[in-house]
């Protein structure tokens, strides 16, 4: 009998994959020649000449941002290729000669969309007029610029409240644009700010504040070079920012030792090979000395073992392990500390963290000799129920030495978006301090509200509650970036309108309210000419720098508006001769932005000249030793955290992205560094596990995620034998979003735990 034809996966997901993906062998190592010829592919897609001019602008001063990571570029001299191939891959994208014109929507409904996979959405290309959605609509339809504008000032002002609005952000946007939105918003009379910071790093902004006072990273890019030691927790640079290969391979060629902790072992930590080095066929550089395979969610536990195996020295040698001048001047709360760490005993550290003593021993063994000493992560320690607890223990690690606070030490969390950490500092988050909404409100003549706004989980809760009513979102996929699929696609259905300002055709836009509008904009790459002539704006990397970004590409459409400039425009829209904000200056002449943004944010005095002169570093009290906590000092603090216990036959699940992908969109159903070609509906299983299960490489499975008593389930994977530790299992987002349990966040910080979830592998459905 023929197995009957499984039903289609419902639009807001994405479409089940009628072949298994081919799997080979990871390679030991990154970049190298494969990486020159992926991004010279990638280039020739722009045309050969455009390509190469394009790329060749990309991180330079006079040029453009990278549309990908926040990772720094020097501040020196400069390559001439001042890109991976990561970056390539996302130019090449939103550059695009392809066109998604009205005529294509006028040829495919909703429907007929939403059986493309997220791939062939990317792949329609840009998007290059305005259009709407109308109720009970089976296809978009171009609308003029003002029309769109008035009928979002239409259903905005005839809202009950103005938290019946949700204002998302992505961090792709740029400072100008960022600063804008969040003005008018606060003008329009809600602080519903939710951005993606609340997915990704809002644990280790929480974090850092109770900790050093100060809730950014401290190092510098120069630190890389003097730091004897590196420690890289819960982070896959080879795919997310590749750039940082660069600085880790000069800090292990002149004998720095990095240490790697990750449930998986990732190609970019093993071994790096440098695209622009002459040897660039060899084995290249080895980075990591120490790889330890930690246990999802066991990284608290494995800083707790490195600590109490540094006290047990510093206690037999007495002043010879801890920074005690460092501790007695700058520290308060070490006794607390030592306490945990002797309660929390051996056993449990193996337990909990999956590594073994002798591994613990040989990590604290480089964190004793080094005398500089730097930690850096990602979303690998900041998705997990205790993700602030964990990180609070990155702090302790540091502090026991004094290494934050002087050259080659200190905390380095590493962001994803481009702009993701300039987003904030320019005011966009539900719960700006007074002393911003106070500046805010001088310079504009303005009163911003006070009250908490809707952050991602709550913004999802309103609407789900009936309670949002409009979401407007300033770039970014929220739908797919969100946790709880299904709870998400329900919610936005619930609005009255949904709006995406968007470069590109997405899922986001398959799920809608009673209406729907695309807005489309301008990109990092593409000349910015209107108002006072050409315009350039600015972001801010991972550590603090700010500096210009400059367009030079032919816009996609004569039809397109940039960012700050459709902020402008849907405030007058809104807003009226009421607005006390001179809106068309603002949008006219960006510097005037800046000029409005140096008044109100500190750090950015001059700002407007400053930035023509190069980039330039914001203030940055930790790195003096200045910390802004309520003792006044760097403060140690006792953490409680453990894994999530499982049941029989559960595993504990990890989201991750492949290496042909940036953030929510997919290049290609590819993932290099994995061993994985032509497919992501897979889950990476450690072999014993699958042969206790029964499971054979390449079957099928259901993965059914367990909650309180609640399920969810992601139909048809394949299982795929992998290096990971026992009773954890992978799988890529967006597909396996689904799996996370709206409620499930980090304590503190409201993160969703995309990184710990608890699972079974069923029979597929």
């Amino acid at each position: 009998m023929t197995k009957p034809t499984p039903p289609p996966e419902p639009a807001h997901r994405s479409p089940l994959e009628a072949t298994a993906p081919a799997v080979t062998a990871p390679p030991l190592g990154a970049a190298g020649a494969r990486a020159v010829v992926s991004a010279t592919g990638h280039a020739l897609r722009m045309g050969a000449t455009r390509g190469a001019k394009t790329l060749l602008r990309l991180n330079q001063q006079e040029g453009f941002d990278c549309p990908g990571c926040a990772w720094p570029e020097p501040t020196g001299e400069r390559s001439f290729a001042e890109f991976c191939e990561n970056g390539a891959k996302h130019v090449a994208d939103e550059a695009t000669p392809k066109r998604a014109s009205p005529s294509l929507f006028a040829t495919k409904s909703l429907l007929e969309l939403a059986r493309l996979t997220d791939v062939e959405l990317n792949a329609l290309g840009r998007l290059t007029h305005p259009l709407v959605l109308d109720e009970g609509a089976t296809h978009y339809r171009p609308i003029p610029w003002d029309e769109a504008f008035a009928l979002i000032a239409d259903q905005l002002r005839a809202l009950a409240s103005p938290d019946q609005a949700i204002f998302y952000t992505s961090g792709r946007t740029s400072n100008e644009a960022a600063f804008l939105y969040q003005l008018f918003v606060r003008e329009f009379g809600t602080n519903n700010l939710p951005d993606c910071s609340n997915m990704c790093h809002e644990s280790s902004g929480l974090a850092l504040t109770e900790t050093l006072g100060w809730g950014k990273g401290s190092v510098q890019l120069e630190d890389f070079e003097v730091a004897d030691a590196i420690f890289v927790f819960g982070q896959n640079p080879g795919s997310n920012h590749p750039r940082m290969l660069v600085a880790l391979e000069k800090a292990a060629r002149r004998g720095a030792t990095i240490v790697a902790i990750n449930p998986l072992v990732e190609a970019g930590l093993v071994r790096f090979a440098h695209p622009q080095d002459v040897s660039v066929l060899g084995r290249g550089t080895e980075l990591a000395r120490l790889y330890l395979t930690v246990r999802i969610g066991g990284d608290a536990a494995l800083l707790k073992g490195i600590m109490k195996e540094m006290l047990d020295a510093e206690r037999a040698r007495p002043g010879t392990v801890f920074d005690h001048a460092f501790i007695d001047q700058h520290t308060v709360g070490l006794a607390d500390l030592v306490a945990t760490l002797d309660a929390f005993s051996w056993e449990r550290v193996v337990a909990e963290s999956g590594v073994s003593r002798e591994d613990i021993a040989r990590a604290a063994s480089v964190a004793m000799r080094s005398e500089r000493t730097i930690a850096c992560w990602a979303m690998g320690l900041t998705q997990h129920r205790d993700s602030v607890a964990t990180i609070r223990d990155v702090v302790n690690f540091l502090l026991l030495k004094g290494n934050v606070g002087r050259p080659g030490a200190g905390v380095c969390p590493v962001r994803g978006h481009s702009n993701v950490q300039g987003d904030r500092t320019m005011g966009v988050w539900e719960q700006m301090p007074e002393s911003f909404l106070a500046a805010l409100d001088a310079r504009f003549g303005i009163r911003s509200p006070r009250g908490h706004g809707h952050d991602t989980i709550a913004a999802i809760e309103a609407m789900l509650a009936g309670d949002g009513k409009v979401f407007f979102a300033l770039g970014g996929n929220f739908l797919q970036a969100a946790p709880d699929t299904d709870r998400t696609a329900e919610a936005l259905a619930r609005t009255e309108l949904t709006v995406h300002v968007s470069t590109k055709p997405s899922r986001a836009h398959l799920v809608h309210g009673r209406r729907a509008l695309i807005l489309p904009c301008l990109t990092r790459s593409e000349r910015d000419d209107h108002g006072v002539g050409n315009q350039f704006v600015t972001t801010e990397d991972s550590m603090g720098i700010v500096h210009a970004s400059r367009g030079h590409l032919e816009p996609a459409s004569t039809e397109l508006l940039s960012e700050p400039v459709i902020v402008a425009r849907l405030a007058r829209a809104t807003l009226g001769a009421t607005s006390r904000v001179p809106w068309e200056a603002l949008s006219a002449d960006y510097d005037e932005t800046r000029r409005a943004i140096a008044a109100v944010v500190p750090g950015f005095h001059d700002f407007a000249a400053r930035v023509r002169r190069g980039p330039f570093t914001l203030p940055h009290p930790v790195r003096s030793r200045e910390f802004r906590t309520v003792s006044g000092k760097a403060m140690f603090t006792a953490n409680a955290a453990a894994p999530e216990k499982l049941g029989a036959n559960e595993f504990v699940m990890m989201t991750i992205r492949s290496h042909d992908q940036f953030n929510t969109t997919v290049y290609s159903n590819d993932d290099r560094y994995r061993g994985l070609a032509g497919g992501r509906r897979v889950v990476l299983m450690n072999e014993s596990d699958m042969a206790e299960a029964n499971l054979s490489s390449g079957q099928l499975v259901d993965i059914v995620s367990h909650f309180r008593g609640e399920t969810r389930r992601a139909r048809q994977f394949r299982v795929v034998a992998y290096r990971i530790p026992r009773r954890c299992v992978a799988t890529y987002y967006p597909e396996a979003n689904a799996l996370v349990p709206l409620a499930s966040y980090a304590e503190g910080s409201r993160t969703p735990t995309s990184k710990s979830v608890i699972v079974t592998l069923e029979g597929a459905s």
